[in-house]
């Protein structure tokens, strides 16, 4: 009996060794970073065995037999928990996880002009994915930045379409855009810096709110947009996406990467065609303005010992919009019996840094651009040039183990000609193209005080060829008491040199002829800002927040006066002074199981004050907030994105005795997309504007855009003039939209 018994347990024995004998080696590591995570907990579903990760991110685990498939849970803290099935006879997998709150460890550049990560850079930094975007799909930067928190996409024309991007309520001239840390795109081509980049070779966004005139110069006033590209060493080796809307609009990113010798390249184009016509409101005006664009984009980067920057980028820009009545076509191009305005542009750019082969850190960056616009606001014709050429040497040093020291010599030449007496001889009326120096100094200091204090100091010295000397000084201030509690203080100077508006008059103004009441001074502000942020790890998952207090004070602000004369739009300096302030909150929530919330809100209040009276900002809404929500249901690879905005009443630009309202309503701005991988492809589908929201009365006096009736008395006492300035949404309603994206690594 007893021989049988012992049999028996050898037997059970043999058979739980030989059913546990396979193997699983299952490695873990970051999604972003690819570095590996230890002591991550991997378990097998429904066997009830389980293991947490080596040093190296390994794990090994016995797979139950009789299965031919396992599921396995991978969960850490600070990741999303994720599901993987294996096949049994699978010897070993990889699987990467999702941070909760991917921007913990991101690196920036934009603050302090030097890579760091987010949470030690001393500069409050805002940090936006290509997956962000993809959340909303848009044919342009531009239109995604509307569900950003605090950044407001303007369009300031509604035939023409053309916009700016606003930052706490400031408008675009106050916004430098910048790609690879490069100033290359110019007040006459904001709104073009940002379309025609394809979505495929972002690598991320970085947001500066506040002056940062220390580091980039003029016009870095409200803050600044840096795109920053992919390196080619890392990028996809093919990928493409392509969507269309109900409204006929379709988009199209295509790049790929190459290899010869030292050199790594990539290479992107972007295609948009819209030639629909709509007219919901029936005005007899197109909704939307029709718009072909062709954009393409090359990058190399090259392999130098010690591993030194060579970068080399170029960029080209083709656009052809026109909108107007809708029995206008190009031949009617500058005439004044059907009104149509059309924008024709080329655009060229160059970028690229090289490091010095030196054994100090030194490194030139450089850019330069052409940009031509031939355009036709009705019959007023406006054709303008502008070259820009922009070099940077920086010298990065350590000194006393805690001073990390950056000296920066830069200048910028800006070369405008435009068709307008704002470039002809005041003399004999010849023509007289505009030509601006601004070379500068400066200098950087940040200090690693201790661990929980960074200290970064900064001076800057300009010179411009037209209005003298300028001094940008700045001090930033990082306290983290604790691993999960920062606080930021900043404060800096910023100015923006005057011939910003005669860069871009056209483009803002459309209908309106511009007027330039004094010769303009440099504007200059004071600003302030006191950052929060903080982590919470509860049991479901993160919890961040990053908010923020800001105060701007301007003198010789430049303003726009659309009231005075409605044909004219009259830029003058301020005779008092304007503020910006408000509070803005972000917050990040993100679930193990469940799905992915950024929520955030701004309040603001922008005015000018000149004899004791305060104005209202026009397009600066006291109150906006955006959000973003994604779940996805792992089993299926089924993902659903939510994201939307909501805007208070903000001031617009009405004219003496408007009967249109001088304040817009509440409104939002809402999107759904459901979308699917499989086999490498994602297939994503969605509505747009769910709630199908239309401003009203966008234009005034539509049926006389040229004003051959505006002196009738009896039908016009008011003395309107057609205006195309009243805007404040986009006017589409609601569309859907299908796409396809594809990538092989």
């Amino acid at each position: 009996m007893r021989k049988i018994f012992t049999f028996c347990i050898l037997l059970h024995g043999a058979n739980l060794l030989f059913a546990q004998a396979n193997l699983l080696k299952v490695r873990v590591s970051d999604l972003e970073s690819g570095e590996v995570l230890a002591f991550a907990s991997v378990k097998v579903l429904h066997a009830g065995t389980g293991a947490l990760t080596d040093t190296a991110g390994f794990v090994s685990l016995p797979l139950p037999a009789g299965v031919s498939e396992v599921q396995l849970e991978i969960s850490l803290v600070g990741y999303k928990t994720a599901l993987l099935r294996v096949k049994t006879g699978k010897s070993q997998v990889k699987i990467a996880l999702e941070a909760l709150s991917s921007s913990l460890g991101q690196v920036v550049i934009s603050g302090t002009l030097k890579p760091m990560t987010r949470s030690e850079s001393p500069v409050p930094i805002e940090v936006y994915t290509p997956k962000f975007f993809r959340a909303n799909p848009t044919p342009s930067l531009f239109d995604g930045l509307n569900i950003v928190n605090g950044v407001q996409p303007q369009l300031n024309c509604n035939v023409c379409n053309t916009g700016d991007i606003h930052i706490n309520g400031l408008e675009g001239p106050y916004t430098m855009v910048l790609i690879d840390g490069m100033p290359i795109v110019s007040a006459l081509s904001t709104v073009y810096g940002l379309q025609g980049i394809p979505n495929s070779l972002v690598e991320r966004l970085e947001v500066v709110k506040g002056p940062a005139s220390t580091l980039y110069g003029s016009e870095a006033v409200a803050g600044l947009i840096n795109v920053i590209t992919k390196d080619p060493r890392r990028a996809p080796r093919v990928s493409f996406d392509i969507n269309t809307t109900t409204f006929g609009e379709t988009n199209a990113d295509l790049a790929g990467r190459f290899q010869t010798g030292r050199f790594t390249g990539l290479l992107a184009g972007n295609l948009f065609n819209f030639q629909k016509r709509w007219d919901v409101n029936h005005d007899n005006f197109t909704d939307v303005t029709l718009q072909q664009r062709l954009s393409g984009f090359a990058k190399i980067s090259a392999e130098r010992p010690q591993n030194r920057q060579a970068n080399l980028a170029m960029r080209y820009v083709w656009e052809e919009r026109d909108g107007g009545e809708m029995q206008w076509t190009p031949a009617w191009y500058g005439s004044d019996s059907i009104y149509g305005e059309a924008i024709k542009t080329r655009r060229a750019e160059l970028i690229g840094n090289w490091q010095l082969p030196v054994s100090e850190r030194i490194i030139l960056s450089y850019s330069a651009n052409i940009h031509d616009q031939r355009s036709a606001y009705g019959k007023t014709i406006y054709d303008a040039r502008q070259h820009i050429a922009f070099a940077q040497l920086n010298w990065d040093k350590t000194l006393w183990q805690k001073h990390d020291v950056l000296f920066g010599l830069a200048t910028r030449y800006t070369w405008f000609d435009d068709n307008t007496p704002i470039t002809s001889s005041l003399e004999n009326g010849a023509n007289n193209p505009s030509e601006t120096w601004l070379p500068g100094l400066f200098a950087q200091d940040d200090v690693r005080i201790s661990k929980q204090h960074r200290l970064l100091l900064g001076l800057r010295y300009d010179w411009n060829s037209i209005h003298g000397s300028v001094l940008s000084p700045r001090a930033n201030w990082k306290w983290s008491p604790d691993d999960l509690n920062t606080f930021r203080l900043s404060a800096g100077n910023g100015y923006r040199v005057a011939n910003v508006f005669s860069e871009d008059h056209a483009a803002l103004t459309g209908s309106r002829v511009v007027v330039l009441a004094d010769r303009l001074q440099p504007e200059r502000s004071w600003n302030g800002n006191l950052n929060y942020t903080t982590k919470f790890f509860p049991d479901f998952g993160f919890i961040g927040l990053d908010a923020s207090l800001f105060y701007t004070y301007f003198s010789n602000r430049i303003l726009a006066d659309y009231a005075s004369d409605p044909d004219k739009v009259i830029f003058d300096n301020l005779d008092g002074f304007a503020v910006s302030r408000g509070l803005t909150l972000n917050t990040d929530w993100n679930f193990k199981k469940g799905p992915k919330m950024l929520i955030g809100f701004t309040l603001m209040d922008v005015f000018t004050e000149e004899s004791g009276v305060q104005t209202a900002q026009v397009h600066a809404p006291p109150f906006a907030a955006t959000w973003s929500v994604s779940y996805t249901l792992p089993t299926l690879q089924i993902s659903f994105d939510y994201t939307g905005s909501i805007t208070s009443p903000m001031p617009l630009p009405v004219v003496p005795n408007d009967f249109r309202p001088g304040h817009s309503p509440w409104f939002s701005l809402q999107n759904l997309q459901v979308s699917r991988k499989f086999r490498g492809f994602e297939c994503y589908t969605g509505i747009k504007n769910l709630l199908g929201f239309l401003p009203r009365d966008p234009l005034l006096r539509p049926f006389d855009p040229f004003d051959k009736q505006a002196q009738d008395p009896v039908n016009n006492p008011y003395g309107y003039t057609f205006d195309t300035t009243y805007n404040y949404a986009p006017m589409q309603g609601r569309r859907a939209f299908i796409g396809l994206r594809w990538q092989l690594d």
